[in-house]
């Protein structure tokens, strides 16, 4: 299969495979009124399969979103045809409006404005808190 390059816009490489849509969703990539291409299954030599996103267009992107996703995804600047930055993530300390707490007690569930707020708890198992209720997030 061959889709083509992105001439001026965005590349999200590096997405783990079966990834491409929850990002899609989570970054609200259907607003977009410029064209959206999604790779699913690609070959990668890292990871055996990976998925792909480009964007036709230069948008600002809630880098949290994607570093809560995988902090190994990459997002590629293109300007001209050419590579013009190469953005490496990390784990977001904080994710505001991302994730929800499943805690029913918690104060986000009855109070419907408060927007959903975690903290990274565990670096290393990349577990999240809500900072109402300290409920640990799990997916």
């Amino acid at each position: 299969m061959n889709v083509d390059g992105v001439s001026t816009g965005i590349v999200i490489d590096h997405i783990p495979a079966g990834k491409s849509m929850e990002i899609y969703r989570l970054l609200h990539l259907e607003k977009l009124t410029c064209s959206v291409a999604i790779v699913q299954n690609a070959q990668s030599r890292k990871r055996g399969k990976k998925d792909i996103i480009k964007i036709d267009e230069n948008i600002t992107l809630n880098l949290d979103v994607l570093g809560f996703i995988d902090p190994d995804i990459t997002v590629n600047m293109i300007q001209d045809g050419q590579l013009t930055k190469k953005k490496h993530l990390e784990l977001p300390e904080t994710l505001t409006g991302v994730i929800r707490c499943k805690n029913p007690r918690c104060i986000t569930t009855v109070e419907q404005e408060i927007v959903h707020a975690f903290k990274l708890t565990d670096r290393e198992k990349r577990q999240y808190s809500c900072i109402y209720c300290d409920t640990a997030y799990t997916e």
